[in-house]
C-alpha cells in the first residue's frame, strides 16, 4: 500500500494543473529570466521545479477546503472493499444515516490531512535533479507521477499517516466508524471485519491525488494548446520531437 502513498504530493500539483493559467504565470517567471535564448537543461529543470512547487500549493489549498474531497467523485474516500457488504447489510436494515456521516467523516479527515503535507511536497520537488527534471520531461506520460511515487513513498507514508491518524480523531471519523462496526455486529449472523481505518484513509487520499494529477500531467504533455507561456512551450517541444 505504501507505494500509493506519494499520491498527495502530486494531487496537489494535478488540481493546480487543472489551471493552467496559473502554471503558465509560474513558468512564465522563469522564461522572463531567460529571455528568448537557448535553454539550458538546469533552466528546464528550474521552470519544472517552480511550476510543481507553485501546483502542489494550489492543491493543497484546494484538497484541505470542505468538501475537496466530500464531494469530488475522482477522489472520493469510500469504505473499503472489506467493509462494503457492512455498508449494504447496515442500509438494508435502515442504517444508511449511520453509514453517510461515517464515509463524510473519512473525507473530512483526508481534507483536514492535507494541509500537513504541503512542507513534504514541496522539499521532494526541491530536490529533484536535472537528470531527473530530463527524464520527466522525456518520460512517459505520467513520468512526474511516477518520480514522486518512487522517491517519496516511504517518507511521505510516515509523515502523512499520523497526520491522519491525528484528524481521523479530530473530526470524530474514528468514533463515527465505531458507531458503524457497532450497529453491524449486533446483526444476527454476520461475521466480523477487522479494517485498518487509518492505512486505508491514508491510502485513498493518495490515491486520489495520483489519479488527478496523472490526468493533467498526461493533457499538458500531449495537447500543446495547454502550454500557455514561450518557456513552457520550448520545454514541452523536446518530448515531442
Amino acid at each position: 500500500m505504501r507505494k500509493q502513498i506519494s499520491a498527495l504530493l502530486i494531487a496537489i500539483c494535478c488540481f493546480s494543473f487543472t489551471s493552467c493559467e496559473e502554471l503558465g504565470d509560474v513558468i512564465g517567471a522563469v522564461g522572463n529570466t531567460v529571455g528568448g535564448s537557448q535553454l539550458t537543461d538546469a533552466q528546464i529543470a528550474e521552470g519544472l521545479k517552480q511550476a510543481l512547487k507553485q501546483g502542489t500549493t494550489n492543491g493543497v489549498n484546494i484538497l484541505s477546503a470542505k468538501d475537496g474531497f466530500f464531494k469530488n467523485a475522482a477522489v472520493k474516500v469510500l469504505f473499503p472493499p472489506e467493509a462494503q457488504k457492512v455498508e449494504k447489510t447496515l442500509r438494508d436494515v435502515g442504517a444508511g444515516s449511520l453509514v453517510d456521516k461515517a464515509v463524510e467523516k473519512l473525507n473530512r479527515a483526508a481534507e483536514d490531512a492535507a494541509v500537513g503535507a504541503k512542507d513534504i511536497f514541496v522539499n521532494a520537488i526541491t530536490q529533484m535533479t536535472i537528470t531527473d527534471a530530463m527524464n520527466i520531461l522525456m518520460g512517459e506520460k505520467n513520468a512526474c507521477t511516477n518520480f514522486l511515487r518512487k522517491t517519496t513513498s516511504n517518507a511521505l507514508y510516515s509523515k502523512f499517516n499520523p497526520v491522519i491518524k491525528n484528524s481521523l480523531n479530530k473530526v470524530g471519523a474514528n468514533q463515527a466508524w465505531s458507531e458503524v462496526f457497532t450497529r453491524y455486529n449486533k446483526i444476527p449472523f454476520v461475521q466480523k471485519v477487522n479494517t485498518d481505518l487509518d492505512d486505508h484513509v491514508t491510502n485513498k487520499a493518495m490515491d486520489g491525488v495520483f489519479h488527478m494529477i496523472e490526468k493533467e500531467e498526461g493533457a499538458i504533455r500531449q495537447n500543446p494548446a495547454k502550454r500557455l507561456t514561450d518557456l513552457m512551450k520550448k520545454v514541452f517541444a523536446k518530448q515531442d520531437k
